[in-house]
């Protein structure tokens, strides 16, 4: 699988580190009680279809990305950075 960086271009996946589900950028909110962290902590969707992951562009430019891909498919639909997917 190649993973189009915005900074480096189109890269092999091997020179990043995958971290799981986009969750991390929908953290519960400062006042959340203790059923909504243990949600965002512990349970992952598998969805068939359309995802959002976390990737570390370890050996390139150090950049967090957010890869959008099909897991059916397993085209890789874009990739933007992490703090532009945050906003």
């Amino acid at each position: 699988m190649r993973l189009p960086c915005p900074i480096c271009g189109e890269r092999d996946r091997r020179e990043f580190y995958y971290a799981g589900h986009a969750v991390a950028l929908e953290r519960p909110g400062e006042g959340a009680g203790a059923e909504a962290w243990d949600d965002y902590v512990h349970n992952r969707e598998n969805p068939c279809g359309e995802t959002r992951d976390l990737w570390f562009h370890e050996s390139g430019c150090g950049a967090w990305l957010v890869v959008t891909r099909d897991t059916a498919s397993h085209a890789v639909l874009r990739a933007v950075l992490a703090e532009e997917a945050a906003r």
